[in-house]
């Protein structure tokens, strides 16, 4: 029994080996894509040479998104070493492609005042690299959301990204509405502050929106009606938590104060912006 046991946990060692190094080969693929998509960028100068912060979290945020992808194989029921292997080869690719057109997507839309590259690359403004990062990071939760229920790639995979990224631009315009300053000229201005406290509210409607898409899927009307319902709550929620920071968290201070009318922005207080949204959008979909 006890032989028995000990050659079950060395052979699910060696399959685990098998996944981790999947893993590792379709993250190495992903820094190469990285390179293809974005020509004039060198990844390993930015990183090493030239200790680029701000494009090294835009790159966090971005691998965090394809493990995520990757996330919905290991965590789903298994169809055999083999598929299993296949599987996160096809997901991995699908999520490169579209996490890199995420970046693309930022740029043009979500942070459509200033060169969004420019801001990365040459300012190296790491209130840009945040917002990147968690667009890219956002967009993996969205896709870990989908592949976990369709185990498969179609169309109706491509049409919730897309849904998915019209929803991260209501949400974007929704926050700077509600927020008593213009985000644009903040994160421009390299207040990594505001960055921060922008990227928590991002990944907090991701969330919510990955456990609306994670439901079975029982016609577009339905899906349609549960998007709308849980995008309201996740939009309700930006302001409450907002009020929730500055009345218990910061009680002492205004967090608007903290992060824009001071000569050096609190990025401790962004952080605790940042940690509200993204923890009531875990607490509502643990309660939902």
């Amino acid at each position: 029994m006890i032989i028995n046991n000990i050659l079950l946990d060395i052979d699910n060692v060696l399959v685990g080996l098998v996944y981790i190094i999947a893993c590792f080969i379709i993250l190495a693929i992903a820094k190469y894509a990285y390179g293809v998509f974005h020509k004039g960028i060198n990844v390993d100068d930015e990183l090493v040479e030239k200790d680029n912060l701000s494009f090294a979290v835009s790159q966090v945020g971005y691998y965090s998104g394809i493990l995520l992808v990757l996330g919905a194989t290991l965590a789903g029921v298994s169809n055999g070493l083999v598929n299993d292997v296949i599987d996160m080869g096809i997901y991995g690719l699908i999520g490169i492609v579209l996490l890199n057109w995420s970046m693309w997507w930022t740029d043009k839309v979500v942070l459509p005042k200033f060169n969004v590259r420019k801001e990365i690359i040459e300012d190296k403004n790491v209130g840009t690299g945040v917002v990147e990062g968690a667009v890219a990071f956002g967009n993996g939760l969205i896709l870990f959301g989908v592949f976990a229920v369709e185990q498969m790639f179609s169309p109706q995979v491509l049409i919730y990204f897309v849904g998915g990224q019209l929803l991260f631009l209501a949400a974007a315009k929704i926050y700077n509405v509600i927020t008593p300053y213009d985000i644009h000229e903040h994160i421009e201005k390299d207040n990594v502050a505001v960055g921060l406290g922008f990227s928590g509210a991002i990944i907090a409607v991701a969330n919510i929106v990955r456990f609306a898409l994670s439901a079975e899927f029982e016609g577009w009307q339905d899906l349609g009606l549960v998007l709308l319902f849980d995008f309201a709550i996740a939009l309700a929620l930006l302001p409450m938590m907002r009020m929730l920071v500055d009345k218990i968290l910061l009680p002492k201070r205004k967090l608007t104060d903290e992060i824009v009318n001071q000569d050096k922005p609190n990025v401790g207080a962004a952080l605790i912006e940042a940690f509200a949204y993204i923890g009531g959008s875990i607490l509502i979909t643990w309660c939902l």
